[in-house]
């Protein structure tokens, strides 16, 4: 096999990076560290009130599942599978995107983001990025990186649904505002395009990659996420810039409800938008691209 590094993908990977590291620092810089930011946000936390109790049922149930054990199980898992399938890159990938990810939210949130008060209620510290939203788009994301490739779009798929439910979940709650969760969404997706990076920068130890070509699952996955993502993006960008458009006025229930749902919408646009890039560049690490 020749040893010529396929640039293009590297390329594409960095920029993924770069762009999500610059997303999570613009999304702290506008919806923290400004009054106009800080009510829209808020005004998503407030009109979460409305219905909770009905559907905080069904959202604590998503967010109990989320711990230390259970981040450390499905590592376990990923690790398994990709030794099982003989893929030690996958194995240690894997191992990095989840322990970077967590770890970087950690840091983020406790030592570099801070909060400012600027008269906006509500001021109960820095929550950027979101945990929960960060360990449920890891461990969706690993479990991804290494199943095999004709499992890999329905990984995609669910992970997609189950990084939505926990951030939603986040936000009914009141645990979390939109922007806390979207930022983790970028933290998961800068790590997941480094790796990538660097996994077609090592050798494969001799196993055999993916078929060129992208197979029909794929292609359908990746359309899908695209478009839902897309149409949860509009609705999220008209129901926020409503609400920016009426700050500080942002007290009426009709007010309170459209910031919710701009922030609802914005969470499944993130993780749907962001997995399907991770899908494109997982399956573009593992099959026989032309190398440059």
């Amino acid at each position: 096999m020749s040893d010529r590094r396929p640039v293009p993908l590297v390329a594409v990977s960095a920029v993924v990076t770069l762009v999500s590291v610059v997303g999570v620092y613009v999304l702290w810089r506008v919806f923290v560290d400004t009054f106009a930011g800080q009510s829209v946000d808020q005004a998503a936390i407030e009109g979460a009130a409305y219905g909770q109790t009905q559907l905080w049922r069904v959202a604590e149930k998503v967010l109990d599942v989320v711990s230390v054990g259970f981040i450390a199980a499905v590592l376990l898992a990923a690790v398994v599978i990709a030794v099982v399938r003989r893929r030690w890159e996958l194995a240690v990938q894997a191992a990095v995107v989840m322990i970077g990810a967590n770890l970087t939210t950690r840091v983020l949130k406790q030592y570099v983001f801070e909060r400012p008060e600027l008269g906006v209620p509500g001021g109960y510290g820095n929550t950027l990025p979101s945990g929960h939203t960060t360990a449920a788009a890891s461990i969706s994301v690993v479990l991804m990186l290494v199943v095999p490739p004709r499992v890999r779009p329905w990984a995609a798929a669910l992970g997609a649904l189950y990084t939505t439910a926990t951030g939603v979940s986040t936000l009914i709650g009141r645990w979390h505002r939109p922007s806390d969760v979207v930022a983790a969404v970028l933290v998961v997706l800068a790590w997941t395009a480094a790796t990538c990076a660097l996994a077609v920068l090592v050798p494969r130890w001799g196993n055999p990659v993916d078929r060129p070509g992208v197979p029909r699952a794929t292609r359908a996955t990746l359309v899908s996420l695209v478009a839902v993502g897309v149409v949860a993006g509009v609705v999220a960008a008209v129901a926020l810039s409503a609400t920016w458009s009426r700050v500080p006025d942002v007290t009426s229930r009709s007010d309170l409800l459209t910031a919710y749902l701009g922030g609802a919408a914005g969470t499944a646009a993130a993780a749907c938008l962001a997995f399907a890039v991770m899908l494109g560049l997982r399956h573009a690490a593992a099959s026989g691209l032309p190398r440059t």
